[in-house]
């Protein structure tokens, strides 16, 4: 099995689930307990996370407007952001553990990513 394993397919199946934990998770786990941000923090990204899966343009898509690739960084960007939310806002405990958590398991997903194969072939 290929190292870079996460097709636009996987990485579809995988938007949904997340963005519906990133919003439920955080109440049913306590978070905020260091400061409320660490809850709406998540609940926040949850709701765009869903907004952009809505429009991204694979399969699971709904209104298929924003290029894959754009989620991808969007979505690289919100690991890195998670990474470092407990040193920029002060969380501690399980706030902290959440955010490194599901910044880790994001940048992970980018990274094990399969490249965009062309459709088009080469002139």
């Amino acid at each position: 099995m290929p190292i870079r394993f996460v097709t636009r397919t996987i990485h579809a199946y995988l938007d949904y689930p997340v963005a519906l934990a990133l919003m439920g998770l955080p109440f049913l786990l306590g978070l905020g307990a260091s400061t409320p941000i660490a809850l709406w923090l998540s609940v926040a990204t949850g709701v765009a996370a869903f907004g952009l899966t809505v429009l991204t343009d694979h399969h699971l898509g709904l209104v298929r407007v924003l290029p894959y690739k754009f989620h991808l960084a969007v979505d690289l960007l919100v690991g890195l952001t998670f990474l470092a939310a407990p040193s920029l806002f002060g969380f501690s405990g399980l706030d902290a553990v959440f955010y490194w958590a599901n910044g880790a398991a994001v940048v992970a997903v980018i990274s094990l990513s399969a490249p965009e194969v062309d459709s088009m072939p080469a002139e």
